[in-house]
Parts: C-alpha cells; sequence; structure tokens
C-alpha cells in the first residue's frame, strides 16, 4: 500500500533539558527550523503533480508553484516530511513573515511572490520511497535512506536535507549559536531506534530560550487571580506596542501578580484593541486592561511572528518591582 494524504505526521514534545540515552537509546539530533511543517508527496503516475499537505492536512502546492516546478527532479512513489520555509532576497535571511505571505498567495500572485521570496523544503523524513512504506523502520534506516536519496538524485536547491548530528556536544554547540540565525530555533531529539509513528509525540523539542523584560498591559482571568499576561514594549513614540502573552500562570505567581496590578482607568492604549487566544486562531481572550506600570521578567525563545510579536507563549519568572517601564527595552522588530 502506498500513503496518500491526508497522512498525519509525528509530533514532538517541548522538554527543557535533553532525555538521557538510558530512556531512548542512542539518540540523533536536528535543527529545528521555524517554518511551517509539511509533508511531499511525489506522483506515482506519469500524469501526477506534487503534493505538499499542512501537518493539517490540507493540501497548499497550489501556494508554491516554485517547489511544484522543481518536483521534476525527485523520483515517483516518494513521500517526505519536513519543514518549509522561504528565503527574503531583499533582507538575506530566512522570513517567517514572507512564507505567511506565501501560504496566503495563489495565481498569480504565488508565481510573483515566489521570485523574491523562493521557497525550500528542508526534508528530515522519509516515509516512502519507490511506492514502499517506510514508518515501521527504525529511523536510523529511514536517514540512512534519506541521505542516499539525496546523494544518488544529487538533489539540490530548493530541496535540502536537515542537518544532524549524534554527537551530544555538536547539539548543544547549535542550540548556542546556529539560534542566533534568523529561523533556526533550536533541536529535536530523536531515537535512533524509534518508528515513525504518525500522531504520537514521541520526538523532543528544545528551543533556545532568552531572559528579557516585558511591561504588564492586560490580564485573563480576574485581578486577584490572573491567568495570563499580556504584554507589550513602549516604541520609539512612546506608544504600548503588544509583543505577546504569557503560558498560564502558576498559583504562587498569580498571587504575587493579583497583588499588584491594578485595572486601568480610560484612555488605555490597547482600548478596542481585540487578542487572539494563540497563534493562528480566530478566536479572541476576553481581557481586562490593567495600568502598564509593572515590569515583568520573562523567558522567550527565539521565535517571532510578523510586526515583533513573540509567536509563542513566554514564561513569567518573575515581577520586576526595581525596573521601572522607562527601562524596559523598546519595541522592535527584535523583542529578545
Amino acid at each position: 500500500m502506498t500513503l496518500d494524504p491526508p497522512v498525519e505526521p509525528m509530533l514532538a514534545q517541548a522538554v527543557e533539558s535533553v532525555p538521557g540515552p538510558g530512556v531512548l537509546g542512542e539518540l540523533a539530533f536536528e535543527q529545528k527550523f521555524g517554518g511551517y511543517r509539511a509533508l511531499l508527496f511525489t506522483p506515482t503516475a506519469p500524469d501526477g503533480k506534487l503534493l505538499l499537505q499542512t501537518r493539517r492536512g490540507s493540501l497548499i502546492q497550489d501556494r508554491f508553484p516554485d517547489l511544484v516546478a522543481a518536483a521534476d527532479k525527485l523520483p515517483a512513489g516518494l513521500v517526505l516530511d519536513g519543514e518549509l520555509v522561504v528565503w527574503d532576497t531583499k533582507a538575506g535571511r530566512l522570513s517567517f513573515e514572507g512564507l505567511q505571505h506565501r501560504s496566503a498567495a495563489r495565481g498569480r500572485s504565488a508565481r510573483g511572490l515566489a521570485a523574491s521570496l523562493p521557497a525550500f523544503f528542508i526534508a528530515f523524513d522519509i516515509l516512502q520511497q519507490d511506492g514502499h512504506e517506510l514508518t515501521g523502520y527504525p529511523y536510523r534506516q529511514r536517514r540512512l535512506r534519506l541521505e542516499a536519496l539525496f546523494a544518488g538524485h544529487r538533489l539540490a536547491t530548493p530541496w535540502t536535507v536537515c542537518p544532524m548530528t549524534t554527537d551530544l556536544i555538536k547539539a548543544q554547540q547549535w542550540l548556542e549559536s546556529w539560534t542566533d540565525i534568523s529561523g533556526v530555533e533550536g533541536i529535536v531529539v530523536k531515537a535512533m531506534n524509534q518508528p515513525y509513528r504518525p500522531g504520537h509525540r514521541g520526538w523532543y523539542k528544545l528551543r533556545r530560550r532568552n531572559t528579557t523584560e516585558a511591561i504588564i498591559g492586560a490580564i485573563t482571568g480576574i485581578l486577584i487571580r490572573p491567568q495570563l499576561l499580556l504584554l507589550g514594549r513602549r516604541d520609539a513614540e512612546g506608544h504600548l506596542r503588544p509583543i505577546g502573552r504569557t503560558a498560564p500562570l502558576r498559583a504562587e505567581m498569580a498571587r504575587l501578580v493579583g497583588g499588584n496590578v491594578t485595572a486601568a482607568d480610560t484612555g488605555h492604549p490597547w482600548e478596542g484593541r481585540r487578542f487572539a487566544s494563540a497563534w493562528g486562531s480566530r478566536d479572541t481572550l476576553e481581557v481586562t486592561l490593567v495600568h502598564p506600570e509593572l515590569v515583568a521578567e520573562i523567558s522567550a525563545d527565539t521565535a517571532l511572528d510578523r510586526g515583533g510579536v513573540f509567536r509563542h507563549p513566554v514564561r513569567f519568572k518573575r515581577l520586576r518591582l526595581d525596573v521601572t517601564v522607562e527601562e524596559v527595552p523598546l519595541f522592535s522588530v527584535d523583542p529578545s
């Protein structure tokens, strides 16, 4: 049997440190890129076309005509798992904002954007080859097949293999140095003997995190027991700009913030603004605006959305009652 879309991808769970080899056996470490997860299917029939499937099962190959045009370099009956990224030719870097533009464009617009925002597919797994399903094979064998595929077919741009190492020291160096590069978020840890289990969170991901400060501009929950903090920073003109929100507060942290935060008067800079409940969601949060006078110390990863907003919830570490809002770093497209 061959794999046909939609195929549920295997997933990773966030961790704070590398799991010990005694738990998983020999480990592999891959660089984690901040793009869109995608599965790639090459046709088995001569008149077929390349298919690109999102993590949620949607087909989006019409938005990436440059990848479709390059599909003749790929063999038939192939299924790859990987990450879609976009290169901003003007800025000279990977661009998540550019990827968002590409994923929303179709037709002539999609073809036009392909020139200035070319797409790349970073493959990190092979699920099918020559029409033969490989999901039951251990990662070690799948990785060897993936590398042999790229070498044997001399695959190049826009197809590339995700960097991988079994050296923990090298992986730690990636985490500390490569995450300074725009588009690289951290590492993914996999067991060498693992089969590919669709929908199962059997991998682990570590993101580099930076400690910084932000202003508390709003909360969810009630004033004495906030659940989430909505954070901002002032721009060069003094306007308070949203930069993200925290993960749910632990009970002791909620009591601490609740004992210091106060409801805002009229004229708050965020009056009338709506806040999404999650990245990419249309659902909104019910928030209470507060006096933007408290400073929070936060821990955040390096993934940024367009406009300098943290893509993932940040972690609240403590209140900085010794720091004024004037001492908080100014808003920029790189809030870290």
